[in-house]
């Protein structure tokens, strides 16, 4: 495998931990075929102009994480922006000390695109779009040494951004974009410095922001999901495909104790919801990530709330073999025995460019491997990639630093020989891999 060793450091640092890399996650993808290409056809329906609102389910350690980290990828090649957060007790959707503009803010930290994508990229996007419509001028005839140079991009600019008023809170919104443009222009650090806290959601005070853009309204709780469809529109107007935005972590929604908090996160899932599905957003994506039982616990999840219930439940035809992945909600199936095999030989290969060796261990070692992992009791239920992903670097670890004992006998194989009761059905499913 052709892999720089500073990727693969990465990749096995971070799985070893049990978190999702950054980067490099091309090299570990196996399965999920269906569910990307579910989301990637939501993406292309944005592209067009529309939007979509998609639910990830799963339990911990299934993929989620995963499979929205590849999918921010994915968005970010075909020239969109993107941004992601993980809900927590300090960021919500709502709550009465500013949980929900601590989670805008995070989404505008991590905002990222192709090309900066690590986070950041704000300001490299507002330098684009003011790039961008100087260049405009110039192809439409007024050189930049002519003297109404200037005059001519700050008429262009003020008519793209006029665009923007008609959408709520968009004056302000246009207002902030101008203030921008006037200090980067006229080199007012303190002025083009401002304009962008403004739209990272920092001033804690509208009286703040009236003294320094001339603003009488700041971005909080109740308003930031507004921000975000004025940021998507503004994204498109500086040449990107839209803004797809991803949260994680939705269990501490559920994790809220008090039950009329809750239930204001959930009335926040439902307006973006319904705004997403009514077609009053464009060019926007959402995509939220939890665990089954955050979204189907009707005491205190997702379908506790009834209007979300009766939107989101599977019909009467889906199954939990045969799923339905243009629903809302996309429940991950678990990787199957080949997919998990082919899953240690990138991670063999990657451990091996890591510390440099040959790899020793053999498409008969990594079979026994998983066999080893399914055998454990309760293991066909309840096991989960990440798990195994832990327990098979951990492994590769061992055989790297003992390289006298072979792999069976690191895994000592006489504990793991398939027995005749109840657990042998977990060996099923492995018969084309008989050597």
């Amino acid at each position: 495998m052709l892999i720089p060793k500073r990727i693969a450091g990465t990749l096995i640092n971070a799985l070893k931990g049990g978190v999702v890399p950054r980067v490099g996650l091309g090299y570990i993808a196996v399965g999920r075929t269906n569910e990307i290409n579910a989301l990637l056809h939501d993406v292309s329906i944005a592209e067009d102009g529309g939007a979509f609102f998609r639910f990830v389910v799963g339990k911990y350690g299934s993929g989620k994480s995963f499979l929205m980290q590849i999918m921010r990828a994915n968005v970010m090649d075909r020239g969109f922006a993107a941004a992601d957060a993980d809900l927590s007790p300090e960021r919500r959707l709502m709550g009465t000390k500013g949980q929900g503009l601590s989670t805008y803010r995070e989404l505008m930290r991590s905002l990222s695109v192709k090309a900066k994508p690590d986070g950041g990229a704000l300001q490299l996007i507002l330098e684009k779009w003011i790039d961008g419509v100087r260049s405009e001028v110039i192809a439409e005839g007024t050189a930049r040494e002519n003297t109404f140079f200037d005059s001519a991009v700050e008429k262009k600019i003020y008519a793209k951004i006029n665009s923007l008023e008609d959408m709520v809170h968009g004056f302000d919104f246009a207002a902030v974009i101008s203030a921008y443009y006037h200090g980067f222009a006229d080199g007012n650090e303190t002025l083009s410095t401002n304009a962008v806290k403004w739209l990272r959601g920092e001033f804690s005070t509208k009286t703040e922001a009236k003294e320094a853009l001339g603003v009488n309204v700041i971005i909080s709780d109740d308003n930031w999901y507004d921000y975000i469809k004025l940021m998507t529109a503004f994204l498109v107007n500086a040449g990107y495909k839209g803004l797809v935005v991803m949260i994680d972590e939705l269990v501490n929604i559920m994790k809220i104790p008090h039950s009329v908090t809750r239930q204001y996160n959930y009335e926040k899932i439902l307006m973006m919801y319904n705004d997403v599905m009514q077609g009053k957003a464009s060019h926007l994506g959402i995509i939220m990530g939890g665990t089954p039982q955050c979204v189907e616990d009707n005491r205190r999840g997702i379908f506790s709330y009834e209007a979300l219930r009766s939107r989101l439940e599977r019909g009467r035809f889906a199954t939990d073999e045969v799923h339905d992945m243009l629903a809302p909600i996309i429940r991950l199936n678990p990787l199957s025995y080949e997919e998990l095999t082919v899953l240690t030989e990138k991670l063999s290969e990657i451990h091996s460019v890591l510390y440099e060796y040959e790899p020793k261990i053999t498409l008969e070692d990594r079979i026994f491997f998983v066999k080893a992992e399914f055998e454990r009791v309760g293991a066909s239920t309840n096991i989960t990639p990440r798990e195994m992903i832990r327990d098979f670097i951990e492994l590769l670890n061992i055989a790297y630093q003992n390289p006298d004992k072979t792999i069976p006998q690191l895994m000592g194989a006489d504990e793991f020989k398939f027995s005749e009761g109840e657990n042998a059905e977990n060996a099923e499913g492995f018969e084309d891999f008989e050597l």
